[in-house]
């Protein structure tokens, strides 16, 4: 029960109960629900201000749950790439060059993964950067694990095919019975017979009577046969794949065609003197993607340990060559 009010009247010097009239009642009733209507609004703006609503709140858990999601996966994706960087680094070390193959070069691994505009519908955002920075690892592991993958391809046919390649790569002396004396001159730099000054000498030279049997060192296709008057003379060229080449040259005859499918150990040729040489000799080179290499490691079929270092001896010791 609301308290009543009393004033002090003075024309009936007696106190009188205050009742307020209608349009009194009625302005103060609006002043009250103003002045909280004010004082309410003014508590929702302070609370939004400082506090935040609910609905920021929940939206500012979220960025940030996404963003330790983000971090954890760029983790993820370091250690991915580093575990990828081992596989690159034994694929080139160990499993190609078992199957003496070339390594993957790095411009192919680090190739390109897309155009300038790949990334531009994740500008404009507020987390734009680190999502832009983890499409992009992501873009990077992924075309890297595809060369990756075709690579495994290529050595694992290589090694279905290791039977066949190890039978098609020089293995042997291209002249039978030969003492390792008679190999008159080495791979490597040697004097020059006619112009006395040092040059490079791709080959080894085996001197042997003309007429002296040539052996195919591994299986192959004969790529060429040169019968002019040049340099090499009378020569044989026989492509063995796996990036294998092998050449006899300065021959007395020939005795296989271009095209020509040898194997290891069959006869192809005959010791002679043709061309640029000195004597009758046999000069014979070994390419490996067309660029000459030392013949005595190919000789392993052939050569005892202890004849194999006394070859490397041998080669060490300056000489001229025959052509």
């Amino acid at each position: 029960m609301a308290r009543k009010k009393y004033i002090y009247n003075p024309q009936t010097l007696d106190y009188e109960e205050y009742k307020p009239s209608a349009g009194k009642r009625l302005s103060r009733f609006l002043l009250y629900i103003l002045t909280a209507g004010i004082l309410g609004v003014a508590v929702v703006a302070f609370i939004e201000n400082t506090i935040g609503s609910q609905k920021e709140r929940m939206q500012a858990r979220e960025i940030a749950f996404l963003q330790l999601q983000y971090d954890i996966l760029n983790d993820k994706i370091t250690n991915i790439d580093a575990l990828l960087g081992e596989m690159q680094d034994r694929d080139d070390n160990i499993y190609r060059m078992i199957f003496e193959a070339e390594p993957i070069p790095t411009s192919i691994r680090k190739a390109g993964y897309g155009g300038s505009n790949r990334y531009e519908a994740l500008n404009g955002y507020e987390n734009s950067k680190i999502v832009k920075e983890t499409a992009k690892k992501i873009d990077v592991v992924e075309s890297q694990l595809y060369v990756q993958s075709k690579s495994y391809d290529e050595v694992y046919n290589m090694a279905k095919n290791k039977a066949q390649m190890l039978s098609c790569i020089p293995a042997i002396m291209p002249v039978k019975d030969v003492d390792i004396y008679r190999i008159s001159s080495h791979f490597g730099k040697r004097t020059d017979p006619f112009y006395k000054v040092q040059k490079m000498h791709s080959g080894i030279d085996f001197s042997a009577p003309v007429g002296t049997r040539i052996y195919c060192t591994g299986d192959g296709v004969v790529e060429k046969v040169m019968t002019g008057a040049g340099g090499y003379g009378i020569n044989i060229v026989i492509d063995h794949g796996y990036g294998y080449k092998t050449r006899y040259a300065h021959l007395h005859k020939s005795l296989v065609k271009k095209g020509q499918k040898v194997k290891r150990g069959e006869l192809i040729a005959e010791v002679g003197n043709s061309g640029k040489s000195t004597g009758p000799h046999l000069h014979y080179e070994v390419l490996k993607n067309d660029k000459p290499i030392n013949p005595i490691n190919f000789f392993f079929n052939d050569l005892t340990p202890e004849e194999y270092d006394k070859i490397l001896e041998l080669s060490e010791k300056p000489s001229m060559t025959m052509d």
